[in-house]
Formats: structure tokens, sequence, C-alpha cells
């Protein structure tokens, strides 16, 4: 099957499965943002998506795709690396003359394998303080600290921790360069190719994960600082 055995069919298959977690990252962002405002509004949500068939359908889907999003990082990586010495990404970039771009583009283009290493760490510990205490509790019926659809204390108890506060910043960070280069890449290999889509494409997506990321970053110091508006008003 072209979409395994080909270059071109592991690129569509990277961009098709980042595209849709970008979508689940919007996604989670804008739930997060309800936790800024109303706990109570937050835990409603998290009920809603506990231990419900439907919401642990989405989950396994959404495992799937990270799991095949990675693995075939790892192919293409080494293909790269193969093929076109220390190139290490999938779309070789063009130098261009927009500063903030060049940092996204250059830096992160080279660095995908470190970045994507940092993004799976941060990713096993949102799953352990989240994921762990939440749905997977209520599936087997474990007793937790909190309970588990009380997704508004598990926000508040992680992110009293510093330690915590620090690590999560610098997942964003990771998640920030991979996804500012990752962006316009998959968008280059479904078709926006070009030097003017390209820089479309660039700008579009620098905006997109600045703001996302600029959304999970808010409300965790809005929490690590207790001035979330829903710790203020008692929501």
């Amino acid at each position: 099957m072209w979409l395994i055995n080909s270059s071109i069919g592991r690129k569509v298959v990277m961009s098709v499965t980042g595209i849709a977690l970008i979508l689940f990252l919007t996604f989670h962002c804008a739930m997060n943002i309800v936790a800024l405002f109303s706990g109570e509004a937050y835990n409603v949500i998290c009920e809603l998506l506990g231990s419900n068939w439907y919401a642990i359908l989405a989950t396994i889907g959404l495992a799937a795709l990270a799991v095949i999003h990675i693995v075939y990082a790892f192919i293409l990586t080494a293909q790269n690396r193969k093929a076109r010495g220390g190139n290490r990404y999938e779309v070789s970039t063009s130098v261009n003359k927009h500063g903030v771009l060049d940092v996204a583009e250059g830096w992160a283009s080279s660095n995908m394998l470190v970045l994507g290493l940092i993004i799976l760490l941060g990713l096993l510990m949102h799953l352990k303080h989240f994921w762990y205490n939440m749905m997977f509790a209520e599936i087997v019926g474990m007793e937790t600290k909190h309970g588990p659809t009380d997704g508004f204390a598990w926000i508040q108890e992680t992110f009293a921790n510093p330690v915590f506060v620090v690590l999560y910043l610098v997942w964003f960070c990771a998640i920030w360069f991979h996804l500012a280069h990752g962006f316009w890449s998959a968008m280059h290999t479904l078709g926006a190719s070009g030097k003017t889509w390209q820089k479309r494409m660039q700008w579009i997506g620098l905006i997109y994960v600045t703001l996302l990321m600029l959304g999970y970053t808010v409300v965790v110091l809005g929490f690590a600082f207790g001035c979330a508006p829903s710790l203020c008003c008692g929501a």
C-alpha cells in the first residue's frame, strides 16, 4: 500500500495524523480555558468525557493517531538521515528573511527528533496527572485523592507544584516549536506549495500555534499564581 511503502505516502500519513492531533489540542485548549473561568462548568465537561463509551472510543482513536504519528516520525527521521545526512525532517525549508520564521523553521526542522522526545515525555507526565487519575481511575474503580470527574481539583493540585509548572511550560515550548514547523510542513505535503503559499502557511501556522500554546500557558500560570477567575470568584 502506497501510504505505507512510499515516501510520499508516509508524509501524507504524518500530515493527516498531525493535523488531527492539532485539532484535538485546539479542543483540549478550549476545554482548559473553561476551567480558567468556572470550575463547576469544567467538571461538567469532565463528567461528560469520563468513562462513557464514546469518550473511551475517542481516547482509543486519539491514542492510535498519536502512535501512528510517532512511529512514522521515527521512520521518516531515519529515512532522511540516511538520504540527506543532517537534514532530519521530511520537507526541506527555504531560507526566508522573516526572522521569527527562520528560528521556528531552521531550529525546529533540524531538531524534530529531540522535540518529539520531549513532547512524548511531557505527554506521559500529563497522562499520569490527569488521564490516570480520572478516566482510568473511573474505569477500574480505583480510589483517588479527588473524584475522577473532579478535574478542577486535579488542575489545582498539579499546578500548585512549581516543579510541574516549569515542566509543563518546557513541554509547551517544545510543542510550539514542533507545531510551528509541522503545521506548514503538513500543508506543504497536502498541496499548499509554492513560494506564496509556503509563506502564508508559515505565518498562519505560526500565529495559530502561538495562540494555541498561549492559551495553555495562561491556564497553567493562572492556577500556579492563584489568579484564575475561577479561583478568585470561587466558581
